[in-house]
């Protein structure tokens, strides 16, 4: 019988979401049958869509939220379409496992049901949520103590967990009580096939001698605000040879650019929001030096970030702050900031770099070799069928378990 899978994910529309549509291919390429729900968005509007053979179902989604009940808002109004959907495709498709992709860690809440006949459920861990709470609004209220209570909940009803690193794993352990054969370290990587550097595009550098480039989400947590401060530093101090591109969408675009605006920096950084792939590769290509600023905090110490397994398959040097998981991906492709000493240790850093071009060739071939030795996505795929193995497995040893014919005790 060929294996049916149904994957969940909630705040992004596939095949936009990478890891996702690396996964869904990957789970086709290896003879299973795989149906995506997701939300729509913009360029990906179609309610269904068969692509690569898969199918892609997308239900409506209000505006992506910015504050607390904004977030509660769209969480509701996903899990309603993501019920009518699961059970249109089940009755439609059928499916053995479900796959839930956070955020949020509510999607166990549509596996539920579905557990009671047979499904399992694989937890796909992207982010840690109470502390990606704590890291945008800096409180441990109501709403924070609901997403530890969630979390729980997920772990609990989960039948197998995909970790993106090592520190995952040891929360899906620790925090989670589950089985450590239960959990598969599946890590986010390039693929080195379709994710490749490009010719530089001079035009791109807006006059300037150098280009820094970030791709990311911009959120509170990326540390956005962070980076303009640098760029006021470097802009201060008289490097006017330098220009910044920030590629990427999310909340906090609008506010970072008016940001930009308030702070000067119109001529020397821009934000591009969601381009096509073909266009971040110009960027990401023509860049100098690329830049992670994500924000030391709990949250972004233990959660790895694909934008730095990216530009390491650029060759890209990076400059980023000292964080365990990002030291972890990058090692010696990257320089680090200083976490206390922040905007000023970290335009240090930058201009350390633009001024030894040897060293940026020789960290940018140092990331490239990690990621084809061992970051590229193709040495996640086989721990991707891993987990579901695992999952198929439980699903047949409970089905022996049902078919075992009961036994009368024998007569004494």
């Amino acid at each position: 019988m060929k294996k049916k899978i149904l994957i969940i994910v909630e705040n992004l529309p596939v095949p936009f979401d990478g890891r996702v549509w690396k996964q869904a291919c990957a789970l086709r390429a290896h003879g299973d049958q795989v149906t995506v729900l997701c939300p729509r968005g913009k360029g990906y509007e179609k309610s269904y869509e068969l692509l690569e053979g898969i199918h892609i179902y997308r239900h409506p989604l209000p505006t992506e939220g910015s504050t607390p009940a904004g977030y509660l808002v769209e969480f509701v109004c996903a899990l309603f379409w993501e019920f009518w959907f699961s059970w249109w495709i089940y009755l439609r498709r059928g499916f053995q496992v479900i796959q839930g992709c956070n955020p949020p860690d509510d999607i166990f809440l549509i596996a539920v049901p579905f557990k009671l006949l047979g499904v399992k459920y694989i937890f796909d861990h992207h982010d840690v949520n109470p502390e990606l709470y704590f890291s945008k609004y800096g409180r441990k209220d109501f709403l924070y103590h609901a997403q530890v209570w969630l979390e729980k909940l997920t772990y609990r009803f989960s039948d197998v967990v995909m970790a993106t690193n090592l520190s995952y794993k040891e929360i899906a352990v620790r925090r989670g009580n589950l089985n450590p054969d239960d959990v598969f370290v599946v890590r986010n990587g390039p693929d080195l096939q379709t994710f490749k550097a490009v010719p530089a595009v001079p035009s791109l550098k807006h006059g300037k001698q150098y280009l820094v480039g970030y791709v990311g989400t911009m959120s509170e947590q990326e540390g956005l605000d962070i980076l303009l401060d640098v760029a006021l530093y470097l802009k201060n101090v008289g490097r006017n040879d330098i220009h910044f591109t920030c590629v990427g969408g999310g909340p906090a675009l609008d506010g970072l650019r008016k940001m930009t605006a308030e702070k000067g920096l119109e001529d020397t950084v821009n934000f591009t929001g969601r381009i096509p792939d073909e266009q971040l590769l110009q960027v990401l290509s023509t860049a100098d030096v690329c830049v992670n600023p994500d924000r030391p905090c709990e949250m972004n110490d233990i959660s790895t970030m694909i934008k730095i397994m990216e530009y390491m398959a650029l060759s890209k040097p990076i400059v980023q702050f000292d964080l365990k998981e990002g030291r972890r991906s990058a090692g010696e492709a990257s320089v680090y900031a200083d976490n206390n000493n922040q905007a000023p240790d970290f335009a240090a850093k930058v201009i350390w770099l633009l001024d030894h071009p040897e060293e940026r060739k020789k960290m940018g071939e140092i990331g490239r070799a990690r990621v084809e030795r061992e970051l590229a996505w193709e040495y996640s795929v086989s721990h991707l069928v891993a987990a579901y193995d695992r999952a198929f497995e439980k699903i047949q040893g409970a089905s022996a378990v049902n078919r075992e014919p009961s036994r009368t005790p024998d007569k004494i």
